[in-house]
């Protein structure tokens, strides 16, 4: 067995497809389905199941495949501390956002870029929770989100900011009748919230379990501006961190502020004590003096 045909393997299961792995791998099809039969020769079993047009993992192939994560990690942070010796004259940053964090981060990327030119970004954006665990799994290098976590064991942890969280509202009579909300009224009102992938919807959730409320979720999503849109459509109300309602249309859109002390606090995380890539390091170096930790705030 080696890498590639590891590669091979792990990448079918992700398409659940023989074709779409190929393209991903820049193969052809008969090279991958090729591939794979030597692999099933080789461990004396079969890997892989067809069920229509679904691809299911035998009891041996999830085992080989589970493994073969760990083993392509592992085989990555090679790669990454063999490819630092041009002090990042060319390199590869992997970096996790959550979606309404990249309005944010425009400024330190820039800034990244200009002083490495060299250096390749691959932005991953998704839920925080999701980020979290493909840094976990060595997917990522780094990944910006929401603080606190729900298992600090693993990661090393950098805060950058915090903000308060608003009510966003559509602008009526009604509502410009208040100066504020209380997290026990938002159980009064359909609400329009982020996925489950997200950590504000844990934190949200958390905070209804303790003021006892039972939420009326009418829509989640994951794009802020959809939750906005929603709110304007009159669907129903959302919760959302300040920097987000400021961008947002306020001849139509207002925006209270939440009385709780649950705030949008945001950090960078990786994987506590293992080996980070000059481009990671200097990423995190590129952070610390964008986001001065005592300030609290982002610099303008």
């Amino acid at each position: 067995m080696d890498i590639r045909t590891l590669r091979y393997f792990v990448e079918v299961v992700r398409q659940q497809s023989f074709t779409r792995a190929a393209e991903k791998m820049f193969v052809t099809q008969p090279t991958i389905s090729k591939m794979l039969r030597n692999l099933e020769d080789e461990l004396n079993c079969t890997l892989l199941l067809r069920n229509g047009r679904r691809l299911l993992l035998t009891d041996t192939g999830r085992v080989v495949y589970e493994r073969g994560l760990a083993i392509l990690a592992e085989f990555h942070q090679l790669e990454s501390e063999l490819g630092d010796i041009n002090h990042l004259n060319k390199g590869i940053l992997r970096l996790g956002i959550p979606p309404m964090v990249g309005m944010m981060i425009a400024g330190p990327l820039s800034a990244y870029r200009q002083q490495y030119p060299g250096v390749e970004l691959k932005i991953a954006e998704f839920g925080g929770l999701t980020v979290q665990q493909a840094v976990m799994n060595g997917e990522l290098d780094l990944a910006i989100t929401a603080f606190p976590l729900a298992d600090e064991s693993h990661f090393a942890t950098m805060p950058l900011f915090s903000y308060p969280l608003c009510v966003l509202v559509p602008k009526t009579a009604d509502w410009q009748q208040r100066a504020a909300l209380a997290p026990e009224e938002l159980g009064e009102h359909p609400l329009v919230i982020y996925s489950e992938d997200f950590s504000l919807n844990r934190q949200l959730m958390q905070l209804f379990q303790e003021r006892n409320v039972t939420p009326r979720i009418a829509v989640r999503s994951g794009q802020w501006d959809f939750l906005a849109a929603m709110v304007e459509a009159g669907v129903g109300i959302a919760v959302l961190p300040e920097p987000v309602c400021q961008r947002l249309d306020r001849e139509r859109l207002m925006w209270l502020p939440l009385n709780s002390q649950l705030q949008w606090q945001l950090g960078m995380i990786w994987r506590d004590g293992v080996y980070q890539s000059h481009s990671a390091r200097a990423w995190i170096d590129c952070c610390q003096q964008r986001w001065p930790t005592s300030a609290g705030q982002p610099e303008s």
